[in-house]
């Protein structure tokens, strides 16, 4: 395996998962806020009569305090130094900026804490990756508004993108306009801010708020450009390598229509510049009629498209229409059919390395652009020994195979920028609202009520990793 010398080692967060001090400095409340805590997250938020309203008689809401690295950020930093990382992907909170999302004037508090956060990564020599939008739209715009469906979300992206590129861009390289757009397709709470009471069981709404996503995401790669034409500016997707149950055609073909709905829609917008070939189809099926669209906007989609794609990777997943018993499993934003050749996760996701490759040589084969792994992790239950270990031999094993998988694909031929692996350091799931779903080379002192100390220990998977870093990928052996 042979890994470019100047290939982005790292580790990504995201802020409402990991901040805390959700109303501290002059932040308005997000979308991530108003989530609570538990298993019971995705039925809250598919309710009827779910309105965003926060019930803290009810519910827990561990975004609140995160793992507080709104204070604890020069700390946590330090450690991702000492592993060696060369770059660090973190989102930078809408509302930190802009607290209710349609202000005209930016909150000073918010860009100063971020550009310590920035300084404070490139003192060590960390190159800061930062997603623009991560699941943190502002929960006022949901509200009054109802989210992205609605036109005028665009103007304060426009905004909030223009705001945080000009003051950064100096400074920041690497940047995504939206984390996991495609997610929308069975969560758009996440990524679009709506709910059922505001329309999201709605296809053309989905496909709505993505148009105006799409116009959005173009309006901060010409943003960018025009700074520096050097800046580099992804779009952001979950992949899921998805397999034909049989051999049967007609489940080949519910392969093709699923890669082409959730897998390729996105990013074909985002990357080509312009609508796929199918998408009269797919709006058909889907039940969409012609969209809202502008004056302008296929030419700007055309004009600005990313530089490049940077992705999540966790699992795969099968689809199946023929066989009506088969055995089902969970997974990330959508579940599927249970692989017999594969693991799961505690949490039932499909563990997959060989299913890396093929995304990577599909992505690049179908767009020729550079690719980024962004996300990559397992989830799991730590167990905390009597001295303190942490003995993460299984997110070992799952990372290494990975990593392993990603030189194969290099060798390949795929042009691939860096690695970031999910949750370097333990922060609130994003699905569940659990802190016992762990992710990171870091631990937290953390339950799921978030009692603890808050305090950081390094797991088996730290050093691990350091040398990982250290020599390029080469050493993947745990000793």
């Amino acid at each position: 395996m042979s890994f470019s010398k100047d290939f982005l080692w790292g580790g990504a967060t995201a802020a409402n998962q990991l901040e805390g001090a959700y109303d501290a400095a002059g932040k308005g409340l997000s979308v991530a806020d108003a989530m609570p805590g538990g298993k019971i997250r995705w039925q809250v938020l598919g309710s009827d009569d779910f309105d965003w309203s926060i019930d803290e008689a009810t519910y827990s809401y561990p975004n609140h305090k995160g793992i507080d690295h709104f204070h604890r950020f020069k700390e946590d930093i330090a450690l991702f130094a000492e592993m060696g990382f060369k770059c660090y992907r973190f989102s930078i909170a809408w509302t930190r900026i802009f607290p209710n999302g349609d202000e005209t004037t930016p909150n000073e508090s918010g860009l100063s804490f971020y550009e310590q956060v920035i300084d404070e990564c490139l003192k060590y020599g960390i190159e800061p990756v930062i997603t623009i939008s991560h699941y943190e739209l502002p929960l006022h715009l949901a509200k009054a508004y109802g989210g992205w469906q609605n036109r005028k979300l665009v103007v304060f992206y426009e905004r909030f993108a223009k705001t945080v590129l000009t003051r950064f861009h100096s400074k920041v390289t690497y940047w995504m306009t939206f984390n996991e757009i495609n997610s929308a397709i069975a969560m758009p709470a996440l990524s679009q801010g709506m709910v059922p009471s505001t329309g999201s069981r709605v296809q053309q709404n989905i496909f709505q708020a993505w148009h105006h996503q799409f116009v959005a995401s173009a309006l901060a790669v010409k943003i960018g450009h025009e700074l520096n034409p050097d800046l580099k500016i992804g779009c952001m997707i979950i992949y899921a390598t998805t397999y034909s149950f049989d051999a049967n055609p007609i489940n080949q073909a519910a392969t093709m229509v699923h890669n082409q709905a959730f897998n390729y829609f996105c990013t074909d917008v985002q990357v080509r510049g312009e609508y796929p070939a199918y998408t009269q189809r797919l709006f058909k099926e889907k039940g969409v009629a012609p969209l809202d669209i502008h004056d302008g906007d296929l030419a700007l989609l055309k004009s600005y498209p990313v530089d490049y794609i940077g992705f999540s990777y966790y699992m795969s997943g099968v689809q199946n229409v023929t066989a009506k018993d088969a055995e089902t499993v969970e997974g990330n934003i959508l579940g599927g059919v249970k692989n017999p050749f594969l693991e799961a996760s505690d949490w039932g996701w499909q563990i997959d390395p060989t299913g890396l490759r093929i995304a990577l040589n599909d992505l690049y084969g179908r767009y020729q652009v550079p690719l980024f792994i962004v996300e990559n992790g397992l989830g799991a239950y730590d167990q905390v020994e009597a001295d303190g270990s942490i003995n993460d031999d299984y997110r070992i094993d799952y990372l290494a195979k990975h990593i392993q998988a990603m030189g194969e694909a290099v060798d390949d031929g795929v042009d691939l920028m860096g690695y970031t692996p999910w949750g370097c350091i333990d922060l609130v799931s994003a699905s569940t609202g659990e802190m016992s779903k762990r992710y990171g080379f870091i631990y937290v002192d953390l339950d799921d009520h978030l009692n603890g100390t808050g305090n950081r220990s390094k797991k088996k998977s730290f050093a691990w990793y350091q040398q990982v870093i250290a020599s390029n990928g080469e050493e993947l052996t745990n000793d």
